[in-house]
């Protein structure tokens, strides 16, 4: 839009005051510049659902803006082979040291931004803790470090000249952002995403001049929680808006049984208008037909892709081969996956003529545990402690069914992997497995985190699968119901495109305020 200028009548045209117009873009179609804050990005390091999420939402999202991702440069991340370019600094602040920004241009055009502070970030182990498991002491340091940098990027602050129009921040190590904008009145809007409410990043208040966090932000509408200070309830209070990862979980985080203790705070922003369940989706390399890691393509359950997989499974995970049913675990193996459940009912499964195989790692004693079971039952379980994504993609290919008993999910990665690869989940109805299983029809659901409502469903399953045109049905439907995040990214649009429009809107009527 050009110049144009606006008139104020007067009885005098001589009196006539002329003022320019504001300068103002459509902002209807135009692609906003989009920073997404990830402590995970699957192409360079994952610990669990997020990395994918990380990796393939923003791609997705690049159809419609301009979207870049910020991620702290683990050891992982910087031998990644990438080429990374420096491009900006950011200087440090209390106890936070200053590092470097570099750029890595992936081969699909994906811009990602790395947070070069060795002495942070540069170490063995993964992004939260050391080899053994152990949480690294200075977290508050190296997330904090994370949120002010991409507080910085958004204030024009970081030596580049891409500045973002928002700021999506994910799970509590970048929860800070929002943070560290709104208490340097920073006017940019953010998104904060909760993919997993029990993880709360808390830290002593003793750290609260560490971070160079003023002590009026210490209070319950703020970062304090029960005396401790909260990473992600800073995002919760001071971002813009708020999004979980399904329809479901928005709802369930607001009582008292599932809100961790912010239940009243994320009431408050549901009733404001700022609290939204948006479903996660799956990226494009899930499609059977053609996804290099498996044996063979299979897009028809007669075909022998399905078979070669299960076949596959036998033989890397030593069981013998059988007509029955063939289920896997592919999940973290902690007590909120409802590990202990799949173990208290695996004998009735093998007294079924099922077999069970497990990958993952997670809790000590739940691996421990796990590998037992395997011992009790040789060549009907077995179990390989770790994970790599061929073994897991096979898994879901050969399969039958998926175990996930999940006593909470968010949203849930794998029952739509399994359901796209003709593996009927069998999970816990909660979170966003309520809002992507269709229970007999896309997979099977139980009501209680108990081992009985649990072998009910595994057992309307076996039976199931004593009827393999009933099967083959559920399958058919399974594989169709899965989104992919092309088709499932709207709401994201539409939500980024609000809250940009608002701000521009509000600065107009501040401008206008002035010159009036």
């Amino acid at each position: 839009m050009g110049n144009v200028v606006s008139t104020v009548r007067s009885a005098d045209p001589a009196q006539v005051k002329v003022r320019p117009h504001l300068h103002v873009e459509s902002q209807q179609n135009q692609k906003k510049k989009v920073l997404f804050v990830t402590p995970e990005f699957s192409d360079l390091i994952k610990v669990g659902g997020l990395g994918d999420v990380s990796s393939s939402l923003p791609r997705a999202l690049a159809e419609f803006h301009d979207i870049r991702v910020l991620i702290p440069g683990y050891s992982q991340v910087m031998d990644s082979g990438h080429p990374i370019r420096i491009v900006g600094k950011v200087e440090g602040r209390a106890a936070i040291p200053p590092c470097r920004i570099g750029r890595m241009d992936l081969a699909d055009g994906l811009i990602v931004y790395v947070l070069i502070c060795p002495e942070l970030f540069e170490r063995e182990g993964n992004p939260y803790g050391d080899a053994q498991g152990r949480d690294w002491p200075d977290n508050h340091i190296r997330f904090a470090r994370l949120g002010l940098a991409a507080a910085d990027l958004a204030s024009g602050h970081a030596g580049i000249s891409w500045c973002p129009q928002l700021v999506h921040a994910n799970d509590w190590p970048a929860a800070l952002a929002p943070a560290y904008m709104a208490l340097r009145g920073e006017r940019t809007p953010s998104v904060f995403t909760i993919h997993n409410l029990t993880y709360q990043g808390l830290c002593d208040a003793e750290c609260l001049p560490e971070l160079g966090i003023p002590s009026q932000a210490f209070v319950s509408e703020g970062l304090e929680f029960y005396g401790k200070l909260s990473f992600l309830k800073a995002g919760i209070a001071y971002s813009s808006h708020i999004t979980t990862v399904s329809k479901t979980y928005a709802h369930e985080i607001t009582t008292a049984e599932d809100g961790c203790g912010l239940d009243g705070l994320l009431r408050r922003r549901a009733i404001e208008g700022r609290l939204t369940g948006i479903t996660n989706g799956i990226d494009r390399s899930w499609e059977p037909g053609s996804d290099p890691h498996l044996i063979e393509g299979f897009t028809n359950l007669e075909a022998e892709g399905k078979a070669a997989h299960a076949r596959y499974i036998e033989e890397t995970f030593g069981l013998d081969h059988s007509d029955g049913p063939l289920f896997v675990v592919v999940s973290r193996l902690v007590h909120q996956k409802g590990i202990d459940l799949t173990r208290a009912i695996a004998g009735d499964i093998v007294a079924a003529g099922g077999r069970i195989a497990v990958i993952g790692r997670g809790e000590p004693a739940l691996e421990v545990d796990m590998v037992k079971l395997a011992e009790q039952y040789p060549g009907r379980i077995g179990v390989n402690i770790g994970f790599n994504e061929l073994d897991a993609r096979r898994m879901f290919a050969g399969s039958d069914f998926l175990l996930m008993p999940s006593r909470f999910e968010p949203c849930g990665l794998s029952q739509m992997y399994a359901q796209r690869f003709g593996s009927l989940p069998i999970a816990h109805r909660t979170g966003g497995l309520v809002d992507t299983i269709e229970d007999g029809v896309t997979g099977f659901l139980f009501s209680d985190a108990t081992a009985e409502s649990y072998r009910d469903a595994v057992m309307r399953a076996i039976n199931i699968h004593q009827h393999p045109e009933l099967m083959n049905a559920m399958r058919r439907r399974a594989m169709m119901s899965p989104m992919y995040w092309a088709d499932s990214v709207k709401p994201y649009d539409e939500l980024y495109r609000s809250l940009v429009r608002e701000r521009v809107s509000r600065s107009l009527a501040a401008e206008v305020g002035r010159r009036n």
